[in-house]
């Protein structure tokens, strides 16, 4: 039976998972119509990271008006898809990274370094966006940042979480390539005697 550790050779395709799966959250971040939505009946409010759009109770259609007209709305997109696009970049350094049987540890704790880097700029976009929202667009109603900013911050957590391993993995590097040999416990027949 084989067992996968944390820092198995078999088991170096989670970290490059990981990355993907904090793309396809900061997808569904930069592409949603969900970073802040009215919270209760009638709706008449949502945004993106993009536009903010209003409506009249008894209006169907809705009024939309970018953000990029300020600067804290350009700000904010521009560090958020700053990060994101680094963190493509570390997705495909980590694949590359990964692939070759000889892996460079200081290339990984590199990657790890970008990592960190992509969540400063993340985190940056996603604390100016409330912040100046709130103060420079009016709010209409009882008003919520929703699931397309909650995934923003879900990838942010996952970005810091692979940060810390891709940084930490080169202090495991002999049991990550298979060069430490495995240790085996064999019991005497006196405290066993059912091997007899």
């Amino acid at each position: 039976m084989v067992v996968c550790g944390l820092a198995c050779w078999r088991c170096r395709w989670l970290l490059p998972l990981l990355l993907g799966l904090a793309i396809i959250m900061g997808i569904i971040a930069l592409a949603g119509r969900g970073w802040l939505e009215s919270e209760s009946e009638p709706y008449v409010q949502q945004a993106s990271l993009w536009e903010s759009c209003t409506r009249g109770q008894e209006d169907l259609n809705w009024n939309c008006e970018s953000l990029m007209d300020y600067g804290w709305g350009r700000a904010a997109a521009a560090t958020y898809l700053v990060g994101f696009v680094i963190l493509v970049i570390c997705f495909a350094l980590a694949v590359i990274a990964f692939s070759i049987e000889i892996l460079r540890f200081n290339f990984v704790r590199g990657i790890g370094g970008l990592l960190f880097v992509v969540a400063a700029f993340q985190i940056i976009g996603l604390v100016i966006y409330p912040v100046k929202f709130t103060e420079d667009i009016p709010l209409t109603g009882d008003n919520m940042f929703s699931w397309a900013y909650g995934f923003g911050w879900a990838s942010t957590v996952v970005v810091i979480g692979c940060a810390f391993f891709f940084c930490c993995l080169p202090n495991w590097e002999d049991e990550v390539l298979g060069n430490i040999k495995p240790t085996y416990y064999y019991s005497s027949p006196e405290r066993a005697p059912y091997l007899n």
